[in-house]
C-alpha cells in the first residue's frame, strides 16, 4: 500500500468548516453521542476535490485539521459533534433493530449555498449498534461506495456522495485479513423508512411527532401547513422514491438491497453493497449472494418500493390521524396512486430513451415490444439503446432480422412524427448512458486498488464515469462484457 492517488495530500490540512448540528436537538432515543475509534495510522488514497469545493471546503491552506487525521476520525474538525443514528428496519421482509452500526455522523455542514448535509464516517468502529461487529470495513468495499456512489451522481441519479477514503493503516478480519478503509460520505440526510419504524416501536407519539416536525422541516417545509402532514410527508416521499427507482430502471442498476433502512426520506440512492448494473436485459436479473428468492431483482425494484412505502405508511398512521382505521384509510388512498404514477413516471423515461418526447397511445406496447425483444435475444441493456441512437445494426443473428426490423419500422415512423429525428437523437443522448459501471471492470478495478495499491484502472473508470453519456477513447472493455461473465458473477454487503 505504498501508492495512492491522494498522496501528495497525506500532509495537506482542510478548512471550511461550517456545522450546525440540527439532529442532536431531537430526543436523545434517537441517535447515541460518540467519537470515531481511533485507528493507527491513517493515509489519504481518495478525494473527491469538486466536490469539497462544492461544499466550501478548502484544502491545502496554512489552517485547519489533517486531512487524514480528519477523514478517520482521529482529529475532529471545529464544531463536529459525532453521533450515530438509530433506528430498525425490515430487511427482506422482516423487522430488525439495526442503527449505525460502524458509522458515526460528524454533524451537519452548511455550505456556501445553504445546503445541509450529514458528514459521516463509514467504518469509524464499534458503536451501541454494532450487534457484534467490528464496526471496521475493507478498504475494497469503501472504494467500492465511492466509485458507484459518484457514478450515481453523474449519471443524473439524486444519491449520496463520496468525499474521501483513507486507508486506516490496520488489518480488518473478514474472510481473510483485508486493508481497511474508512470512506466519508454526504448525505442529504440519513432519515429514512427505518427512523420512523423505531421511531413507533421505542418512542413515544409526542418524541414521534418531534421526528415528524424536523424530517418536514428539513427536507419538506413546503408541507408544515398540509392538513395532514404526515400524509403529505408520506405522499412526497412516494413521489421522490419512484424518480429513483425509475432512474435505477432507466440506466439498469439493481440495487441488491432495498430494505426499508435502505429507502431515504430524502429520496437519495444510499448502501451500495451488493448493487450491480444489468449487462443482458432480464428483469429477473439478481447478482446479490444473499437474495436467493430474487427478491430484490432488477424488475421487482418498483414492487419492492410500494412495499416499503407501506411500511412507512404504517409507520406514520398514530401521526395521521387518532383514529387508527381512519388514518389507514387515508393512507391506503394515497398509497392506491403508487401504480399509476409509477406507471405515468416509467413511460415517460423510457419513451425517452427510445426518443419520445411525449407518448401516445400505443408507444407502451412499442416500448414493452422492444424490451421483450431484448430478452428473448440477450441482448446488451445498455448497448442496445445506445445502437439505436446509432442507427446501429443490433440484430444477433439472421432469422431475428424480420422482428426487428418490423419493429424499427414502427418506431422510426413513430419518432418522426411530430418531432425531427435530430430532437429526438438529442433527447435520447440524455438519457441513455454509453458507459456505466461494468461489474467485470469495477470487480477488477477494486482487487487492483484495494488489495494491490494499483489504482489505474480505478482511476481510467473513475474519470470515464464523469461522463457516460459522451463517447470517449476508451478500451473496448468498457463496453463490452466478457463471455460468461454473469453467469457466475455475484456480488456482496460488503460496504
Amino acid at each position: 500500500m505504498d501508492f495512492f492517488p491522494a498522496k501528495e495530500l497525506q500532509n495537506s490540512r482542510i478548512s471550511g468548516w461550517n456545522f450546525d448540528n440540527s439532529y442532536l436537538r431531537l430526543p436523545k432515543e434517537f441517535y447515541t453521542r460518540l467519537d470515531p475509534v481511533n485507528v493507527k495510522e491513517p493515509h489519504m488514497v481518495v478525494f473527491n476535490r469538486e466536490l469539497a469545493e462544492e461544499l466550501g471546503l478548502e484544502v491545502d491552506g496554512a489552517v485547519g485539521e489533517s486531512l487524514p487525521a480528519v477523514f478517520s476520525g482521529n482529529s475532529l474538525p471545529k464544531g463536529a459533534q459525532p453521533f450515530s443514528q438509530a433506528y430498525a428496519g425490515h430487511q427482506f421482509g422482516h423487522f430488525t433493530m439495526l442503527g449505525d452500526g460502524r458509522a458515526s455522523v460528524l454533524g451537519e455542514h452548511l455550505s456556501p449555498q445553504g445546503q445541509r448535509v450529514d458528514i459521516q464516517l463509514k467504518g469509524s468502529g464499534r458503536t451501541p449498534y454494532s450487534r457484534g461487529g467490528d464496526g471496521r470495513a475493507t478498504l475494497k468495499s469503501m472504494l467500492r461506495e465511492y466509485l458507484i456512489s459518484e457514478a450515481i451522481h453523474y449519471l443524473g441519479i439524486p444519491g449520496t456522495r463520496s468525499l474521501a477514503v483513507i486507508f486506516t493503516g490496520e488489518g480488518v478480519p473478514r474472510e481473510r485479513l483485508h486493508p481497511g478503509g474508512i470512506l466519508t460520505r454526504v448525505a442529504a440526510s440519513h432519515l429514512r423508512i427505518g427512523t420512523f419504524e423505531y421511531a413507533i416501536k421505542f418512542t413515544s407519539l409526542k418524541k414521534m411527532r418531534l421526528l415528524l416536525d424536523y424530517t418536514i422541516q428539513r427536507h419538506y417545509p413546503q408541507l408544515a401547513d398540509a392538513p395532514i402532514p404526515a400524509l403529505a410527508l408520506l405522499q412526497e416521499v412516494m413521489i421522490r422514491q419512484i424518480d429513483l427507482v425509475v432512474h435505477w430502471l432507466r440506466v439498469g442498476f439493481i440495487h441488491g438491497v432495498m430494505n426499508t433502512d435502505n429507502t431515504t426520506i430524502s429520496g437519495e440512492a444510499i448502501d451500495y453493497g451488493p448493487c450491480a448494473f444489468l449487462n443482458v436485459y432480464d428483469p429477473s436479473t439478481v447478482y446479490s449472494s444473499i437474495d436467493t428468492a430474487g427478491r430484490y431483482s432488477f424488475g421487482n425494484q418498483p414492487k419492492i418500493l410500494h412495499w416499503n412505502l407501506s411500511v412507512f405508511a404504517g409507520a406514520l398512521l398514530p401521526l395521521i390521524d387518532a383514529n387508527l382505521e381512519k388514518a389507514k384509510g387515508m393512507a391506503a388512498e394515497v398509497l392506491e396512486r403508487f401504480n399509476s404514477l409509477y406507471r405515468e413516471k416509467w413511460l415517460a423515461a423510457m419513451g425517452q430513451k427510445l426518443g419520445l418526447i411525449e407518448i401516445n397511445s400505443g408507444d407502451e406496447a412499442m416500448i414493452q415490444d422492444f424490451l421483450d425483444w431484448m430478452k428473448a435475444n440477450k441482448m446488451d441493456y445498455t448497448n442496445a439503446f445506445h445502437s439505436l441512437l446509432l442507427e446501429e445494426k443490433i440484430t444477433p443473428t439472421e432469422e431475428n432480422d424480420q422482428q426487428f426490423s418490423q419493429w424499427y419500422e414502427r418506431w422510426y415512423q413513430r419518432i418522426n412524427s411530430g418531432q425531427t429525428r435530430q430532437r429526438a437523437a438529442d433527447c435520447m443522448k440524455k438519457v441513455n448512458p454509453v458507459y456505466i459501471p461494468r461489474n467485470h471492470l469495477v470487480e477488477k478495478a477494486l482487487d487492483d486498488a484495494g488489495l494491490k495499491g494499483d489504482f489505474t484502472l480505478f482511476n481510467e473508470l473513475m474519470n470515464t464515469l464523469k461522463r457516460p453519456y459522451e463517447i470517449q477513447n476508451v478500451d473496448e472493455t468498457f463496453i463490452k462484457v466478457p463471455e460468461g461473465f454473469d453467469r457466475s458473477y455475484q456480488t456482496f454487503c460488503g460496504t
